[in-house]
């Protein structure tokens, strides 16, 4: 049985995604100590100098490069490692190549770090929660993928920007896939306690067209980023500290994230984004939001998809 020591994150996967988690956990002072592992040991080796050259300008956070064994106390693993689409290669056949990358991973952390949550990133990534969630022999608890949590980011982010408001007071959700089937939730959705279909917040009507439009902005923004500057990072390397900060700090924090459904809502067998209660133990408890018709519908097509797309999975 490994030994925590509170406050250490390993980070599996060196790509854009986990050197920009590495990053925002770094600058803001996080933990004690960043561990990362990559196939490719030189990439993780200069990755950690190069953050290790940054001390004087962050909290001394102590980066190194290391093994799957030097992952024995930490108190929690981000998982960003997968393999890309190569050409003419069907969506099935990359995700079965990804689960193998996952099982070999999740056998050594398993293996070394047990008791550490762990976080997936790697994408389709309610698809590859699932995956994790099978092959580990940890709590169902520890295992999150980050979701919609992004997703809801924007959302915030654009309402934010609409309303004149900054984003943290405003208060909506993006539940189900993180893709193309995502539920805005509109019934909850508020600024200041006052719910914004159904008053004017800050001298502006709810506009039924107005915001469809900016929900399309939100669910296809990757799409929109990647045709700029080739790949998404900075902003769910954001999300992942913000996950992270919750778990390490044992912050007891409302998040959207990726989980196993086991009967919520109706739903089973299957992983995606429900407000959850985050803690050092992972997810504490889940929050029930009371949906209208169209949202339930939506989160029902949103697992019936996600649950379509794993047919023929090899876990």
């Amino acid at each position: 049985m490994s030994v925590i020591k509170t406050k250490t994150v390993g980070i599996v996967g060196t790509g854009n995604v986990g050197m920009a988690a590495a990053f925002a956990v770094f600058i803001r002072g996080l933990t004690r100590e960043i561990i990362l592992v990559d196939k490719d040991h030189r990439r993780a080796e200069g990755e950690a100098m190069d953050l290790m050259h940054g001390q004087m300008f962050a909290e001394g956070t102590l980066v190194r490069d290391g093994d799957f064994a030097d992952l024995a106390a930490t108190q929690l693993v981000i998982i960003c490692a997968g393999v890309g689409q190569q050409a003419g290669e069907s969506r099935l056949a990359l995700l079965n190549r990804n689960v193998t990358v996952l099982k070999d991973i999740v056998a050594a952390l398993d293996q070394h770090a047990p008791d550490a949550v762990l976080i997936i990133a790697s994408n389709p990534v309610d698809i590859l929660t699932f995956v994790v969630q099978e092959l580990t022999k940890r709590p169902l608890a520890r295992v999150i993928g980050t979701g919609t949590l992004l997703d809801t980011g924007r959302f915030r982010a654009l309402l934010g920007q609409y309303y004149g408001v900054d984003p943290s007071s405003v208060h909506a959700y993006i539940l189900g896939e993180h893709g193309d089937s995502e539920v805005p939730i509109w019934s909850s959705a508020s600024i200041g306690g006052q719910l914004i279909y159904k008053h004017t917040v800050l001298g502006k009507q709810f506009n039924a067209q107005r915001m469809k439009t900016l929900f399309m902005q939100v669910r296809n923004a990757a799409d929109e980023i990647i045709q700029r500057k080739g790949y998404t990072n900075t902003a769910i390397g954001a999300a992942i500290a913000k996950l992270s900060k919750a778990i390490l700090n044992d912050r007891k924090i409302v998040l959207p994230i990726s989980i196993r459904l086991t009967g919520q809502y109706g739903l089973d067998n299957v992983s995606m984004s429900l407000p959850c209660l985050l803690g050092k133990q992972g997810v504490e408890g889940t929050i029930f939001s009371e949906l209208n018709e169209d949202e339930m519908t939506g989160l029902r097509r949103s697992a019936a998809i996600l649950q379509g797309s794993m047919e023929g999975l090899e876990i």
